[in-house]
């Protein structure tokens, strides 16, 4: 990486394998006491705090690149700490040999051999301590699966025991982002609706005013997280549902401290695989993406939305760190179809936030379906005719009527509900609202540009005001989802499955 704007601040610890001594005894037979958070001798028992990461520059002076010496390229020289590759499931996993000698990968349990080490890469400048145990690690993962049981796959609920569970240090990057966002367009405010036509062709118009705006604002993010391993970006893979690790984020991660290699004793983890210059992209467009979400806070009162015609985005200065975050893993290998696919079920170890993906009995699942299609099929015959022989006005008949269809679509719509609830894969990490963010010089412009009548949408045309730009995941990829229901349809059973999974939990 070479720019003369990069400035690098060297966060490595002096000592030459990154391993600190007992202050009392002098041992360097160290491990986390994840009760307590503390680092603790294995040899006299006593306990001391951890060393704190150093105070982040204030965001509001950022100019230009600056990086911590762990976020640096990656090095191909590999010492004490070693990365193997797996030769099952083809994933990375980094051993310190000065306390491993053997290991187990994390995502499929196949055992590591030293033959296939490859090169490590940077020693990361903070980490987050484990604080959730491995037995309530369990219990969570456990909960998760119950609530899952009716509907999973035989052979997986008699396989299943989290008695292999594996708690692992993935590699993330911490970004702090200053920027500057101006955004300009239309908004409007809903003044009048009224029912417009006879009979069938009676629908609703609106009336309101519009409104020229723009918000002008700087813009201090804090600790913006992306996945630095470039298997974990890729949110869309069939064969890995890869963003069940986003899902569990937020971390807390302003309670990291420096990096030594005592907090990773009984853990494995994971090598760094992707350089700044490759996530520059993807953090730019999430960070335009809070700023962007963040101006929905001034403009409230545009009851019918707002489309913003011109954005201009701009970066002043950006703070990257390296960090490894803690995660307990459990991983099970489904052989489908002459392949392999792997789910897993993650707990986030600060946060107990847990997300995974469950094997689906999909015989099972399919003649559920097609009973509560037959059902739903049979309420919509009934309720039409109780619709037709009662004393309704044509407005109350054609409401019900709209409503039908619905019943039509119910063993679709049960279908893909729970083949969502098992496999998750819509879930992802709300970068756009949990990221920590701050807005300042906050300058509105609100001008009156005329009053609009008979409009036929409920809502501004072109409204954009929530739109993602960092938003790797997109349902509407799945070809088979496609050939059955369209997206609208889609769109209601996502927006539903919460409300649905509550009534299951």
């Amino acid at each position: 990486m070479e720019n003369e704007d990069i400035k690098i601040i060297d966060t490595s610890s002096d000592l030459k394998d990154g391993q600190i001594k007992c202050p009392k005894c002098g041992s360097t037979d160290i491990e986390t006491n994840t009760k307590t958070g503390k680092l603790r001798c294995n040899f006299c028992r006593h306990e001391f705090e951890p060393e704190l990461a150093p105070e982040d520059q204030d965001i509001s002076t950022l100019e230009g690149t600056t990086i911590g010496s762990g976020a640096a390229d990656i090095d191909e020289a590999a010492d004490d700490m070693i990365t193997v590759k797996c030769e099952s499931c083809g994933a990375e996993v980094v051993i310190d040999t000065k306390t491993n000698t053997q290991a187990r990968c994390h995502w499929c349990r196949n055992t590591l051999s030293i033959n296939n080490k490859i090169p490590n890469g940077a020693i990361p400048d903070v980490i987050l301590p484990f604080s959730v145990t491995k037995g309530d690690a369990q219990g969570e993962i456990e909960k998760f699966v119950k609530q899952r049981k009716f509907f999973a796959h035989p052979t997986f609920t008699r396989e299943f025991t989290t008695e292999n569970i594996c708690g692992v240090y993935l590699p993330y990057m911490l970004v702090d982002v200053s920027s500057h966002m101006n955004l300009c367009g239309e908004g409007e405010i809903e003044t009048a609706s009224y029912e417009v036509g006879h009979g069938d062709d009676k629908h609703t118009e609106y009336d309101a005013d519009c409104y020229k705006i723009e918000r002008d604002f700087d813009i201090f993010i804090d600790d913006l997280s992306i996945e630095a391993s470039t298997d974990k970006l890729d949110y869309t893979s069939k064969e890995k549902t890869t963003n069940i690790i986003n899902a569990i984020m937020p971390f807390d991660t302003e309670n990291c401290v420096k990096f030594n290699a005592n907090y990773m004793k009984g853990y494995t983890s994971e090598k760094r695989d992707s350089n700044i210059d490759l996530l520059k992209d993807p953090v730019y467009a999430q960070s335009s993406d809070v700023a962007r979400l963040a101006a929905k806070e001034t403009i409230e009162e545009y009851d019918r939305g707002v489309r913003w015609d011109e954005e201009n985005y701009k970066v002043k200065g950006d703070s990257w760190k390296a960090a490894y975050l803690p995660v307990w893993l459990y991983s099970y290998m489904q052989k489908k179809n002459g392949k392999n696919l792997l789910h897993y079920v993650a707990v986030n170890a600060r946060t107990k936030e847990t997300m995974g993906s469950v094997p689906i009995n999909t015989i099972k699942l399919f003649i559920c379906s097609v009973l509560v299609e037959i059902f739903g099929g049979i309420m919509a015959f009934v309720l039409n005719m109780v619709a037709a022989m009662s004393m309704f006005d044509d407005t109350k008949f054609q409401d019900m009527r709209n409503f039908f269809w619905i019943l039509l679509l119910s063993g679709f719509v049960f279908y893909f509900t729970m083949y969502a609830r098992y496999r998750n894969s819509d879930e992802r990490h709300h970068y756009e609202f949990e990221t920590k963010h701050e807005m300042s010089n906050l300058k509105c412009e609100d001008k009156f540009s005329g009053k609009l009548t008979g409009l036929t949408n409920s809502f501004v045309e072109g409204e954009n005001s929530s739109e993602l730009k960092g938003d790797r995941l997109d349902l509407n990829k799945d070809p088979g989802l496609k050939k059955v229901i369209d997206k609208g349809l889609l769109d209601e059973i996502v927006k539903n499955k919460k409300k649905i999974n509550d009534i299951f939990d």
